[in-house]
């Protein structure tokens, strides 16, 4: 029998697009003899839906037609089973089941652990990061804290909310300043570029600043790194077990890696899904970069070492910046489910797309059984002894 694998994707995020690419190419490449996608989508107004429709990038180019002919549903768990269940309609009946889950969703709202969380509470086994984990990867200011506890290198940066900058503006500007510039504003908790600014002169970081302020209340600005190489290395795994892909250095033609360079070509359509096997991806990374075997092992060794110091799970892609003539790494910040989740990064190691799905799956089902042989509760009932509903102060402990 086949392991039912629910594809969850979309979500009211910023980067909803890049998800429905990224789980309609990871269904078409999931073992079909050993696995049956079960597509969940999450729509921007968090309706879930689910149909075989939904694994046909065709399908999407009429949202409301697509929303309109699927059935809209609910994950939850009935009769120790993980069911879709329709929500529309006097009963409620179960459109499909599910065996496991695999979020592959990115930004704010459902890669932030949002969504990780939720099936959590479900306590159905799922692919990648936990809440924590998950929560970690998505906050820039947060992560790189944690990284420096760690010893693990990061470029020098200023953050603040919304509010503090309101309120102590020229306090906050004169922070910026001792960066020096040029340097790179952020939202701090969104992905794949969006919102990012490069910033050459102290006259424009105002707007940089606003712009990053409408997509998220919390901003980082960090300094830009002098002669800069960015690669990137990709790990699967857990705490215990870690594999590392090949390295690839970045291709940009601007200041840093757009959304642009990442998934549009130049005449601004969606780059094309095809099979990596070429030293230039379609994504704009150069597999292998070319590095010297020291520099090549730092990175491998700082990859695991933020992997397990950031509580991670699944597959993780980390950006890295190096100062080309000082050798200086620094590890500017981990995509916990990235596009294409990283698999070309993979596949020059022999490791297929199909067989790092499979390895992700099959990671998460025994850490699932490990996870189930632990004690989460007590046989015992405290609210036997509580008085407190006579409006009597009851004693729990």
């Amino acid at each position: 029998m086949k392991i039912k694998v629910g594809i969850l994707f979309g979500g009211d995020s910023v980067e909803h697009e890049v998800s429905i690419i990224t789980a309609v190419q990871a269904m078409h490449y999931l073992d079909k003899n050993k696995y049956e996608a079960v597509p969940i989508y999450i729509d921007k107004e968090r309706n879930w839906y689910t149909g075989e429709e939904l694994k046909n990038m065709e399908t999407y180019k009429d949202m409301e037609l697509l929303k309109n002919s699927l059935p809209k549903v609910c994950l939850t768990k009935k009769d120790n089973e993980f069911v879709l269940i329709k929500t529309k309609g006097i009963f409620n009946k179960v459109v499909n089941t599910i065996d496991v889950a695999f979020p592959i969703v990115h930004g704010k709202g459902v890669e932030d652990g949002s969504l990780a969380g939720y099936l959590d509470t479900l306590g159905i086994p799922y692919v990648g990061c936990d809440m924590l984990g998950a929560s970690l990867g998505q906050d820039k200011v947060v992560q790189k804290q944690i990284m420096q506890l760690e010893d693990i290198p990061v470029a020098r940066y200023v953050w603040f909310y919304e509010s503090d900058y309101n309120l102590n503006k020229e306090e906050i500007l004169k922070k910026i300043n001792k960066l020096g510039y040029p340097v790179l504003v952020k939202p701090a908790r969104l992905g794949s570029s969006i919102g990012i600014n490069y910033v050459k002169k102290a006259r424009d970081i105002e707007i940089a600043l606003e712009e990053a302020f409408t997509y998220d209340e919390k901003v980082i600005v960090e300094e830009a790194i002098e002669n800069l190489l960015e690669v990137d290395c990709a790990v699967y795994g857990n705490h215990e077990i870690m594999e590392t892909s090949l390295i690839g250095e970045m291709i940009s033609t601007h200041e840093f890696l757009t959304f642009e360079d990442k998934y549009l070509n130049g005449e601004g359509k969606k780059a094309p899904l095809k099979k990596m096997g070429n030293k230039t991806s379609s994504s704009g990374f150069k597999i292998p970069a070319q590095l010297d075997k020291k520099l090549e092992n730092e990175i491998y060794e700082l990859s695991k070492k933020a992997f397990r110091a950031l509580n991670l799970k699944g597959v993780t892609r980390f950006d890295f910046l190096i100062n080309k003539e000082t050798k200086q790494v620094y590890v500017n910040e981990p995509n916990t489910i990235p596009g294409c989740l990283a698999f070309f990064f993979f596949t020059p190691k022999g490791i297929s797309y199909s067989k790092l799905l499979d390895n992700l799956i099959t990671l998460a089902i025994k850490e699932y059984k490990e996870e189930k042989k632990k004690i989460s509760n007590f046989e015992s009932n405290v609210l036997s002894t509580y008085n407190g509903s006579k409006g009597a102060k009851g004693k729990l402990l």
